[in-house]
């Protein structure tokens, strides 16, 4: 049996910092982003702005980390998947390379923005779970 030490905060959203903290995790991914020539081709499925982007993974990121359900109160069920597939509005093809890009970002952003070591090691994990199943291309 594997004794685990319990989080200093009940959710996530808490042990992140709350809204403000979010906010400045989003807004670091995405100006990575824009100017970190490692995420060029994850850049380039995004479109000319990440404005709605922005928007949207801060209201999806609240409710996901335990926090206010922003994203479902205005679209219902995230649906990610089905939301990231080519054929959708909005919708990428996401392979293995983006996939990559998109989690080094994040992770990048992580670090920049002070999530606590404990925390970004868990979001790593889940943050990897999510990506890899968004995958709609092989490659």
């Amino acid at each position: 049996m594997q004794i685990h030490e319990k989080p200093p905060a009940d959710t996530p959203f808490e042990w992140i910092g709350g809204e403000p903290r979010v906010q400045a995790l989003v807004d670091r991914f995405y100006d990575l982003m824009e100017l970190e020539p490692a995420y060029a081709q994850l850049r380039a499925v995004h479109g000319p702005s990440l404005d709605n982007a922005r928007q949207r993974l801060f209201w999806f990121l609240c409710g996901w980390l335990g926090g206010p359900q922003h994203y479902t109160d205005r679209f219902g069920h995230p649906m990610l998947r089905a939301r990231h597939l080519p054929q959708s509005i909005g919708g990428h093809s996401i392979g293995i390379k983006e996939r990559d890009q998109w989690l080094a970002c994040m992770d990048q952003a992580m670090g920049e923005t002070g999530v606590p070591e404990g925390l970004r090691a868990r979001l790593r994990d889940s943050f990897f779970q999510t990506a890899d199943w968004m995958r709609n291309r092989g490659e």
